[in-house]
């Protein structure tokens, strides 16, 4: 079987901490129900992503080098 998430096309997905979190949250003055969702099921998720997590995806812009995008776990 192939890992997609090892994919050169897949952007890095990583589970951020609480405290990470917290400061992000504060700085776009959204509750954590505010973020864009995504399954977990989704295949490039980290295997220790959990429902209630918030994921932060780092992908390659033309425009700003990186963009960054945070997305909650959902079932």
């Amino acid at each position: 079987m192939v890992d997609v998430s090892q994919h050169e096309l897949v952007p890095e997905h990583t589970v951020i901490e609480e405290e990470v979190l917290e400061g992000v949250l504060a700085e776009y003055d959204i509750d954590r129900t505010d973020l864009p969702k995504i399954k977990r099921t989704d295949s490039a998720l980290p295997d220790d992503a959990e429902v209630g997590d918030v994921i932060k995806i780092v992908r390659n812009s033309r425009t700003t080098d990186q963009a960054v995008v945070y997305r909650l776990v959902v079932e």
